[in-house]
């Protein structure tokens, strides 16, 4: 059957209709994946697979002091070579695994986003390259709390 211009359109018109409604949303895929509902530190590093080693191969990119912790900007880059996944872990927050993103294969890793922090504590990137887990560490001050703070 041919794809005509008015099926692709109709199409991506019921998509972006489902997504509005809030039917399909990037937060149901966060929930299936385990490491979102954990509750302590310790607990999300097990679900991400177990202690990872430390690495000089990762560059955790934090400000030193954050205004706002509703809004700190951070990102992550990896020199690891076969880089899958690359998770941002804040070890203070009620819920400690605050982002993971899936590194296609033959991509730089490198990503940036921006997280909520509830107080001052150190921001841990995890890095999975060739099935290993890596990790790097930094502390950011946050001087207004984002998370009810």
């Amino acid at each position: 059957m041919d794809t005509t211009r008015r099926q692709v359109i109709k199409t991506a018109g019921a998509l972006s209709t489902l997504v509005s409604l809030g039917i399909i949303t990037q937060a149901q895929a966060a929930e299936s994946r385990p490491g979102f509902a954990t509750k302590s530190y310790a607990e999300a590093i097990n679900a991400l697979g177990g202690s990872p080693a430390a690495s000089g191969d990762i560059q955790v990119v934090t400000p030193d002091i954050a205004e706002n912790g509703a809004v700190v900007p951070v990102g992550a880059i990896s020199n690891i070579p076969n880089t899958t996944d690359i998770w941002f872990l804040v070890e203070k927050n009620p819920s400690p695994l605050a982002a993971g993103f899936s590194i296609p294969a033959g991509t730089k890793a490198d990503v940036q986003t921006r997280l909520k922090m509830g107080q001052t504590s150190n921001i841990t990137v995890v890095v999975k390259a060739d099935g290993k887990l890596f990790a790097a560490s930094k502390e950011t001050k946050v001087t207004l709390g984002g998370c009810g703070g």
